[in-house]
This record gives C-alpha cells, structure tokens and sequence, in this order.
C-alpha cells in the first residue's frame, strides 16, 4: 500500500492553483470539472508520477471550522521536504511569501512555517 493522494483544503481553488503552482513551484496534474468545484491535482516537480496534492475547496461546515482553528493555533496541516530550506526559505521570500516561523533546528531537523493565503499553514522541513 503507497499514498496515491492526499488533500488539502483551501478556500479559493484558483488562488490556491496559482500560489502551489508559482510560489512553490509545483506542476498542476489534474484540473478537471467536478460539480460546482474542479479536481485540481498537483505534482512536485521531481515525482510527476509521485503522490498527487488535491486542492480541495473548503465548503463543509466542519472543514471550514477545523482549518480556520488549525490556522488560529500556528499549526500546520502539511509538511513539505526540502534540501536547503535556508536557500528555499529565501526563494520563497523573494516570491512574496509571508512565514510565521523563519527557519529553526530542532531536534536534528529544521523546520520553517509559512501561510499559503488559502487558508492554511504550511511547513516545510531540512532532516
């Protein structure tokens, strides 16, 4: 068993679209009708064929409460890994994105966390 795909939720799919795509650079997989919403999947630029990231829209009742308490908390929903996250600490940066914990070692890894204007707070992570 592998993970194929995994979600996350976002208030805007458009806006999401464009920040995973252009901030973070991954690739748009999937991008396809789905009701009142799309299918819109994304891939990291050196696994096209890797596990899929789902811009799910925000609509339940008990999703919108769930992100807006993780968010109020400083948690973040997901992780990312990276091999220099000094230098993508400051790509990223450069991209206009906001961090709410610039990098920090921890217990052997480093970590740093910024907010994907959908909603969410992200990590991502030196081991």
């Amino acid at each position: 068993m592998r993970i194929i795909v995994t979600s996350i939720f976002v208030e805007d799919q458009d806006k999401a679209l464009a920040f995973y795509t252009e901030k973070l650079g991954f690739v748009k997989k999937q991008d396809v009708p789905a009701g009142a919403y799309r299918w819109i999947t994304l891939v990291s630029p050196d696994d096209q064929n890797g596990t899929e990231l789902v811009l799910e829209p925000n609509e339940h009742p008990a999703v919108k409460e769930y992100q807006e308490k993780l968010f109020a908390d400083g948690i973040p929903v997901t992780m990312f890994g990276v091999a220099d996250i000094h230098k993508e600490h400051e790509r990223l940066v450069e991209k206009g994105v906001k961090f709410t914990l610039k990098p920090k070692e921890m217990g052997g890894v480093t970590i740093a966390v910024f907010d994907d204007t959908c909603g969410n707070l992200l990590q991502i992570i030196q081991q």
